[in-house]
């Protein structure tokens, strides 16, 4: 397998790539702001203004600050990303993923990947627990992007579709 693509100067590009890492990274916040939210408003109802009405409301507020805190960092990460943006490219093998970035290069080999997750129009490759890098699915051909799951999934770092 060689799969080569060039990923080109978009301002929009950085915090896209932001966004997609930050998303995996940040649902547990959603996650835990919803539960807490929902056990402050059933609280709140259930107490009626009673003894422990503000511990209900710091819940019910806590939980709602908490189901922001993902939208905002990933707002932030793009609103400063947007200035990174340079021409690139990925040349991926059978051994690694080589990626360019302006004039700095860096390499990934498949056997240091513990595995690869969907998100949006990225795959994220991880290195043992932390993601590494990502690769944008939409900047691929169709075949190449098929030949890539698939080599992927026969790794076993991909679950098949």
């Amino acid at each position: 397998m060689h799969i080569r693509f060039d990923v080109p100067a978009d301002p929009a590009y950085p915090g896209r790539v932001a966004a997609a890492l930050s998303s995996v990274r940040l649902r547990r916040f959603t996650l835990i702001g919803v539960a807490l939210a929902t056990a402050g408003a059933a609280g709140l109802l259930v107490s009626r203004g009673g003894r422990f009405s503000s511990l209900w409301l710091v819940l019910l507020v806590g939980g709602l600050l908490s189901t922001l805190y993902a939208p905002w960092v990933r707002w932030r990460a793009r609103r400063r990303s947007d200035d990174y943006a340079v021409e690139g490219g990925y040349d991926i093998t059978d051994d690694n993923i080589m990626m360019r970035s302006g004039s700095e290069s860096g390499g990934i080999a498949w056997d240091g990947v513990a595995q690869v997750r969907e998100a949006g129009d990225f795959w994220i490759v991880y290195v043992g627990r932390m993601p590494a890098t990502v690769i944008p699915r939409w900047l691929m051909s169709p075949g190449d992007a098929a030949t890539l799951h698939a080599f992927m999934t026969d790794r076993g770092l991909l679950a098949p579709r």
